[in-house]
């Protein structure tokens, strides 16, 4: 497997435990929205054990871009790398993933797996209308969401936020549940995305399952 050492450029906050970092692009290094990479630290003791993050990027920009969430009480990969400011480097390393646009559809995410779905979105941004496009993005609280404000302004009303464990006003309450697949699942819809924590990927395949809805027409990473 092939390794690509870039430096930082620079890095800030996005919420209180996820942080942006933008590197350097490797010459020829090619990917699609939604795919992703493994990142190594460059350090002897640490440089093979990878962990798989989303490019949150557009593939045309001059730069590589991963949006990353600290767990503190993991002493690993992703604690190290919160560590690292511009100047320094990691390693990158080939790209892959199952999660691409295939057209207008319902996305449907969890905490840190927004993340695949940040790239097709801007792409979409870019290139025109999202059409009947939806998002459901669950989170325990709202300091936790990621990128609220760019995403309320790509899907205005079509974004439907749901916190676990606050209650707040413009906020559903509770877990992403089947009658809410169903509210906002559509005729139009040709693909349900989904990305999250394993336990709520269950859930809701669970769910498009009591619903009939077949697994082709699901995009997902292997859980």
């Amino acid at each position: 497997m092939k390794k690509h050492k870039v430096k930082i450029l620079e890095t800030f906050p996005v919420t209180h435990d996820v942080k942006c970092f933008r590197t350097e692009k490797p010459s020829g290094y090619d990917f699609s929205p939604g795919q992703a990479t493994e990142v190594f630290l460059d350090h002897p003791d640490w440089n093979e054990e990878g962990r798989p993050f989303t490019f949150t990027n557009l593939p045309d920009e001059e730069y590589l871009e991963f949006i990353i969430k600290a767990y503190p009480e993991h002493d690993g990969v992703t604690k190290q790398i919160h560590r690292l400011d511009a100047g320094d480097h990691f390693l990158v390393s080939e790209v892959f993933g199952a999660i691409n646009y295939q057209g207008e559809g319902l996305f449907i995410a969890g905490g840190a797996g927004i993340t695949p779905f940040i790239s097709i979105f801007r792409m979409i941004a870019t290139e025109g209308d999202f059409g009947s496009t939806r998002l459901i993005f669950g989170n325990k609280t709202q300091a936790d969401i990621i990128l609220h404000d760019e995403l309320k302004e790509m899907l205005g009303d079509d974004l439907t936020n749901v916190l676990s464990d606050e209650s707040a006003d413009g906020f559903r309450s509770g877990f992403i549940t089947r009658e809410m697949i169903v509210d906002h699942l559509k005729k139009s819809h040709s693909k349900v995305y989904l990305c999250g924590p394993p336990k709520m990927m269950e859930q809701v395949m669970g769910h498009l399952e009591e619903l009939e809805v077949s697994e082709d027409s699901i995009v997902k990473e292997e859980m």
